[in-house]
């Protein structure tokens, strides 16, 4: 019998950690500005299910929607190299609370939200 996975939650990674956060995963590509990683309190960083670098780029020099980003973001954690990850990831939501960790002001517009709600698939 499989244990229900938590969903995960989204806060700002400059937000300090709470005991409720259970593990901590950054889910952005790049160190968060101005913080230090010890107050971070990060427990895992997979970069690997990030949005690439050309992706992140493209959305943020205001070229596309938020919904055509989504579908973007969606078909690269659908690609192979994510997919250990994903697993990680899924397999940390069973065990245990799960904080997915962005430096975005606005979490729940961003691709944490689109991480979370691919996980609870």
């Amino acid at each position: 019998m499989t244990r229900a996975a938590h969903h995960p939650q989204l806060r700002r990674v400059y937000e300090p950690p709470e005991p409720g956060d259970g593990t901590r995963v950054l889910v952005d590509r790049l160190w968060p500005r101005g913080l230090a990683k010890a107050d971070a309190r990060v427990d895992e960083w997979p970069k690997s299910v990030t949005p690439s670098t050309e992706l992140r780029r493209w959305y943020h020099a205001g070229e596309g929607t938020y919904e055509e980003f989504r579908e973007r973001y969606e078909a690269e954690l659908a690609a192979p190299e994510a997919a250990e990850a994903l697993g990680r990831l899924r397999e940390l939501a069973r065990k245990g609370p799960l904080t997915l960790l962005t430096a975005s002001k606005e979490p729940a517009q961003s691709h944490a939200a689109v991480l979370a709600e691919f996980l609870r698939r």
